[in-house]
């Protein structure tokens, strides 16, 4: 009876070793809660959408994966940026489609990439390669109530968080990796300031973070560096 009984175990074994296996080459999931506060009173937000977590391995020969050369979009709709965040691995190349009836001239001249894409027309496009990580604010010369954010992160796993803060990564592989934590209004200066490492031998739900909220004043200089001209606001542009 006992001999009977070695079997089915080692037939379980083996299918536990291979359920591991396949979980691991698959990947874990990794989630965490952000929380915001009010730099100002230590009040919560009520809306803590819009962080952003990413892993970065430790290991020293970690490269980036690509499909081929992998576009990203953001539009111009509206005389709005849609989305106005976006996420993308560095070294990816991001579309600016004009779907507006009138001229856009989308740039950036702060911090992380540095560009100016001219006026173009409706139905058009112009392209970006946002080479190296960093935080690029982004901004249109004609229209001062247009800006977004391009976060080029070195990481193939990145989210950004929902309504209530939470942030779920997927098909992490096993591993150690320094996590990244970064908000538009938080008080890290850059991406590489809010940081811990952690170790993934399997799906985690990690501790939550807390992060502080700096009220900011979006009003912005045009690409020249002067303040945009009242009278060349009319509705038509």
């Amino acid at each position: 009876m006992k001999m009977g009984m070695k079997a089915p175990i080692k037939v379980l074994l083996l299918m536990l070793a291979m359920a591991h296996a396949a979980a691991a080459a698959e990947g874990y999931s990794v989630a965490v809660e952000v929380k915001l506060l009010r730099s100002d009173n230590q009040q919560p937000l009520k809306d803590l959408s819009k962080s952003v977590v990413w892993l970065v391995p430790t290991r020293g020969d970690f490269r980036i994966r690509t499909k081929d050369d992998p576009h990203f979009r953001m539009v111009q709709k509206g005389k709005k940026f849609e989305p106005d965040l976006l996420i993308v691995p560095a070294g990816s190349l991001v579309d600016f489609p004009n779907m507006d009836p009138w001229f856009h001239n989308v740039f950036s001249l702060f911090q992380g990439k540095r560009f100016d894409l001219g006026l173009y027309q409706a139905g058009t496009q112009r392209s970006v390669r946002f080479d190296r990580p960093g935080v690029s604010y982004l901004f249109c010369n004609i229209h001062p109530e247009m800006s977004s954010v391009v976060l080029a992160v070195e990481s193939n796993w990145y989210g950004t968080s929902d309504s209530k803060g939470v942030v779920t990564l997927t098909n992490v592989p096993e591993g150690r990796y320094v996590m990244h934590v970064w908000h538009e209004n938080s008080s890290a200066e850059s991406p590489g300031q809010t940081q811990k490492v952690i170790e993934v031998t399997g799906d985690r739900k990690l501790s939550p973070i807390t992060l502080m909220i700096h009220p900011q004043n979006h009003n912005h200089k045009n690409k020249y560096g002067n303040d945009y001209d009242p009278d060349a606001l009319k509705p038509e542009y």
